[in-house]
């Protein structure tokens, strides 16, 4: 399925030793709008399919593309856009102690 010159088994194996718990490949259907939330662990992702928009509270959006790379800390409030033929992201995530606010 990738173009990519890593493999996610590959990518998976480099992640682990980085410290992430997780390598997951996530689908997901054209035009799905998915609003502000966040993640009780950290994000490392590459794209390998169509595209999605990330807004990340703060920033402006971010259109990201097969190829193009994306991190997220935990507990950081973004919402994403998926583009008119869906996306397909392999995304490592690694678990984070729940926000204590301070």
């Amino acid at each position: 399925m990738s173009q990519f010159s890593i493999s996610i088994t590959q990518l998976r194996d480099m992640m682990l030793v980085a410290g992430y718990d997780e390598v997951v490949e996530r689908l997901w259907t054209p035009g799905t709008v998915v609003d502000t939330h966040t993640h009780p662990f950290d994000v490392n992702a590459l794209m390998v399919d169509g595209e999605m928009t990330l807004a990340v509270e703060g920033r402006a959006p971010r259109l990201l593309r097969a190829g193009d790379t994306f991190q997220l800390a935990a507990h950081v409030p973004h919402a994403e856009r998926y583009g008119p033929q869906g996306a397909t992201y392999w995304v490592a995530r690694r678990a984070v102690a729940p926000d204590s606010g301070g």
